[in-house]
């Protein structure tokens, strides 16, 4: 697979509406979904990414999980990729998933190491080699501060000899990492995985950003990713500097419930998360707002 899932693709939020007869109340408010992935390819990104932590696919049945990915699918309709989240605890479920994905029409797959597991290496590797046999190119997760698995640099170069496994989403939060990794699997695009480092990471030599910050500013985003890809340091700074405490937010636990307030707050419909997200805290929307107005200012 030529198909390196870099540029701007986006970790979409998933819209909820209220029915009583839906886990919590709430179910996957599919015809906003839509038009919300539409938004977002129509405002210059690359793709999307439905069914990945922001997308909150632990919290959604089995149906309403397929549902979701096969609603982004129809929507984007090859305007631009749809990278399905094929998280699973094992293997077999991983694969499952992107095993739909394919049926489904998807671009590619992203997927974590095993989920509930604190995996090895060796079960690292067959956990991707089952994934990747699916013939999907394969975005590889490092989150390692949710899942206690570290995919280092050497880790991500055995990684890299898996037919299909294309890139890997970083987001050790190090922007040393790209680099290093760069040098020890030249054959794996790195693609920017936390907000609050793009610039640092692009400047290294990242492909592509798997955002979240862009469900809220698609078009400023991709000006920044363009921007700093293109060497204009000048105005990736400025840009990034009036970004960049909004973006800290997509580290921080609260990331869920911190973008849906906030595209709340420009206009988009955010809303409610599934338990066991709850609201933000009045100190956490406080702080929110303020760091929202300042990037409002310059934007």
């Amino acid at each position: 697979m030529t198909e390196r899932l870099d540029g701007v693709v986006v970790a979409t939020a998933l819209p909820y509406a209220e029915d009583a007869r839906a886990p919590a109340g709430l179910r996957p408010d599919l015809d906003r979904y839509a038009e919300h992935c539409r938004w977002l390819v129509d405002n210059g990104c690359r793709g999307v990414g439905p069914n990945g932590s922001l997308g909150e696919y632990s919290a959604l049945t089995d149906a309403e999980r397929r549902a979701v990915a096969k609603t982004a699918i129809d929507a984007v309709a090859g305007r631009g990729l749809v990278v399905v989240g094929v998280h699973g605890p094992g293997a077999h479920q991983a694969r499952h998933w992107a095993e739909l994905a394919a049926e489904d029409g998807a671009d590619g797959v992203l997927c974590l190491p095993p989920t509930m597991y604190r995996a090895s290496a060796a079960e690292v590797v067959h956990h991707f080699t089952e994934v990747a046999a699916v013939g999907l190119p394969v975005m590889v997760y490092n989150n390692p501060i949710d899942t206690k698995v570290d995919l280092t640099p050497s880790l991500l170069a055995e990684l890299a000899q898996i037919d299909n496994v294309v890139a890997v989403k970083e987001f050790s939060g190090d922007a040393r990492r790209v680099l290093e990794i760069r040098e020890t699997a030249p054959g794996l695009a790195v693609i920017a995985g936390a907000d609050d480092v793009l610039l640092e990471s692009v400047l290294m030599g990242a492909e592509g950003w798997f955002a979240g910050f862009p469900n809220v500013f698609p078009a400023e985003s991709v000006r920044l990713f363009s921007l700093a890809r293109e060497g204009k340091l000048d105005e990736a700074r400025k840009l990034y500097e009036a970004l960049v405490a909004v973006f800290r937010w997509d580290s921080r636990t609260e990331f869920v419930q911190a973008i849906k307030y906030a595209m709340d707050h420009v206009g988009r419909y955010g809303g409610p998360c599934r338990p066991p997200r709850g609201p933000l805290t009045p100190e956490h929307r406080a702080r929110l707002d303020e760091d929202l107005r300042r990037a409002l200012e310059v934007l």
